[in-house]
């Protein structure tokens, strides 16, 4: 858009919000009045832009026009104000994202959109609290995937890219590193032990459902992950800990057990289960 256009575009916003301005004192039945002479004038708009455009979809030449004229921001977005044209998948993704942006931001995280890669695959980051957080496969599974792929069917495989925001709260918020999506889902939560027997920085072994699990606590952090190197599946049980970081008793990599994040070799990390804290009740629930 040239400058000149952006400033005459600016002014016509700006009327508008002129005019809404002063409609804010009026009563309820005259914004009742305003608002159906506004859809009237907008009903009247969205026909005559339906039969130019379905009059231009005739003729290839003017349909290759129409095409180009609605990469334009402006007419994209009176054209969708009608409803004329379709949501891009870009515009799908954000929304869906957008529906769990609260959820996420209440325990301090939140989401972006990194990549779409045609036709079924979304790359997406987790920020905040979220980025690292032990629960974070049952947010990307039950949070942001289901999101995504209700508002776009087309998309079956997300995928989560790294390297987000270091885990800190966000405005303010407190960190909890219990998913946001955790609580909703009360089935197959398992009591595993109670809170003060997990040792401060240390690792518990445990076992909930026949599968073997460690678990460590950083205050009130709780995080649970498979007694399994994420390097040939060997116990880790045995492995030395120190800082907060576990050494593998076999090979040697080091993770860090607040984010099951392997540090020796980054690609990869500790098989993370979720776990919630009621009470002084630790909770798994395998994933």
């Amino acid at each position: 858009m040239s400058e000149t256009s952006a400033v005459e575009l600016d002014g016509l916003l700006k009327d508008i919000q002129s005019l809404e301005s002063l409609t804010a004192d009026w009563n309820e039945q005259q914004r009742n009045t305003l608002q159906a002479l506004k859809q009237a004038h907008d009903d009247l708009n969205k026909e005559a832009f339906t039969r130019l455009v379905r009059a231009l979809k005739t003729e290839p030449a003017a349909l290759a026009i129409l095409k180009e004229a609605v990469a334009d921001e402006v007419i994209y977005a009176v054209l969708r104000h009608h409803g004329i044209v379709k949501a891009t998948l870009h515009e799908r993704v954000e929304d869906a994202l957008e529906t769990v942006r609260p959820s996420l931001e209440s325990h301090g995280g939140n989401v972006e959109l990194v990549e779409i890669m045609p036709p079924e695959t979304v790359v997406i980051r987790l920020l905040g609290a979220c980025d690292g957080c032990p629960a974070s496969a049952l947010t990307l599974s039950e949070g942001v995937e289901k999101a995504i792929k209700e508002h776009c069917p087309e998309i079956t495989t997300i995928k989560k890219a790294k390297g987000g925001v270091t885990a800190a709260p966000v405005d303010g918020v407190k960190i909890n590193f219990v998913s946001p999506f955790a609580r909703g889902e009360d089935a197959g939560w398992v009591f595993v032990c109670k809170l003060d027997t997990i040792p401060e920085g240390n690792i518990k072994v445990a076992t909930v459902s026949n599968n073997e699990v460690l678990l460590s606590r950083f205050d009130n952090k709780v995080t649970c992950y498979q007694n399994a190197c994420a390097h040939m599946g060997m116990p880790m049980d045995m492995g030395d800990v120190s800082n907060g970081i576990l050494v593998c008793p076999h090979h040697g990599f080091e993770y860090s057990l607040q984010t099951g994040e392997c540090l020796s070799a980054p690609e990869v990390q500790l098989h993370t289960h979720a776990v919630r804290v009621i009470d002084d009740q630790v909770e798994v629930k395998l994933s």
